[in-house]
């Protein structure tokens, strides 16, 4: 009788044990449908997601301790994991992410970029089947489509990356309410239609980067009520109308990258006169008008690009108050007069200031 008693309860401690270390079957299920529609020929990271434990040695695959559920998929095509460095390549990877993925209600990362060759949409169960993801990182491929109209329900979220791909259609006007996003990155896609206006909705975010698109439509100038703002990139869009002033009293912006867009008006002051940005560039617009007069001993910028607008009148003397001005361009605009002595002027070329109507003065030719 003791034999049998000793039998059943070391047939409990295994059902137990099983229980507590093995993922659920769901899960694993929702991985495996993950990993049919995707075809990786080279590395063979996926032939570790073998047997029945999805959370112990399934490369990219990691579970909450506490629940055995997924909780992140990690996958990245460029790594200095020692699969790619003993392969000595970076990730390819064809194939489309299957909506399967929204089986794993509790997933809180999900990364499957750089793969540079999945294709199809951005799953829509994503956003209502996804409650407590985090981050969100497809970076890198060639999915197609538009981004979910409901992204904003993933309140959670802190990192959207969906850089470099094909997407189309708009900025879901929802993505406002992203009320714990830091980091948004949707540069180098085909995005059309405007920045939402009440984009200063997004209090905590610290990078918004959204250059090389189709966007048009003025700047926001809600972008000057996030605090954590730090890097704003909208270059290479179509954007058209004023400079918002607002944006050069914004207290950590240090990047402000608003070239090759389609904006006119005059460059307001604030912005050359801001003690916080060290990187403007604000090349190829229409921008015109004279050069705002407002520099001084707290101004640095390690680059100030005007090039290629419309601006007139003469290079202010207060430029050379700066105390730091590394990369200076000016050229091509309607300029005119002597360039002013003394620092920054005496280390930069000729290139500079090409192309102005009547500049003069070392580098280019005497007065």
């Amino acid at each position: 009788m003791g034999t049998m008693k000793l039998f059943l309860a070391t047939l409990v401690t295994l059902a137990v044990s099983f229980s507590v270390d093995a993922c659920p079957p769901a899960d694993r299920a929702a991985l495996l449908a993950l990993k049919a529609a995707l075809n990786e020929p080279y590395l063979g990271i996926f032939n570790s997601w073998s047997g029945t434990d999805c959370c112990t040695n399934w490369y990219g695959v990691s579970c909450d301790p506490t629940n055995q559920r997924v909780a992140d998929i990690v996958l990245r095509g460029e790594s200095e994991d020692p699969i790619f460095e003993k392969a000595g390549r970076s990730g390819y990877m064809t194939g489309s992410i299957s909506p399967s993925v929204c089986q794993l209600d509790r997933l809180t990362t999900l990364v499957v970029a750089d793969w540079k060759g999945i294709t199809g949409e951005i799953p829509a169960c994503i956003p209502s089947s996804l409650p407590i993801l985090r981050i969100l990182d497809l970076v890198g491929n060639q999915i197609s489509g538009k981004i979910p109209a409901d992204f904003g329900s993933l309140g959670r979220l802190t990192v959207l990356n969906l850089a470099d791909n094909k997407l189309t259609g708009t900025i879901p006007p929802s993505i406002v309410n992203l009320g714990s996003l830091m980091h948004l990155d949707l540069s180098s896609n085909k995005l059309a239609g405007v920045i939402p206006s009440d984009v200063g909705k997004l209090t905590m975010m610290s990078r918004a980067l959204l250059s090389r698109n189709q966007l048009s439509g003025s700047i926001p100038s809600s972008f000057a009520n996030i605090y954590r703002l730090a890097d704003i990139d909208i270059s290479m869009n179509q954007l058209s109308g004023l400079i918002p002033a607002q944006l050069g009293s914004m207290p950590v912006l240090s990047t402000l990258n608003l070239d090759s867009n389609r904006l006119s008006g005059n460059i307001p002051s604030s912005l050359l006169s801001s003690a916080g940005l060290n990187i403007l560039n604000i090349s190829r617009n229409s921008l015109d008008g004279n050069l705002p007069d407002v520099f001084g001993s707290k101004t640095y910028f390690t680059v100030l690009d005007l090039s290629y607008n419309k601006l007139r009148g003469s290079i202010p003397k207060s430029l050379s108050l700066a105390r730091y001005i590394g990369h200076l361009d000016l050229s091509y605009n309607h300029l005119c007069g002597p360039i002013p002595l003394g620092s920054p002027f005496d280390h930069l070329q000729a290139s500079s200031f090409a192309n102005n109507d009547c500049l003069c003065g070392s580098p280019l030719r005497t007065c």
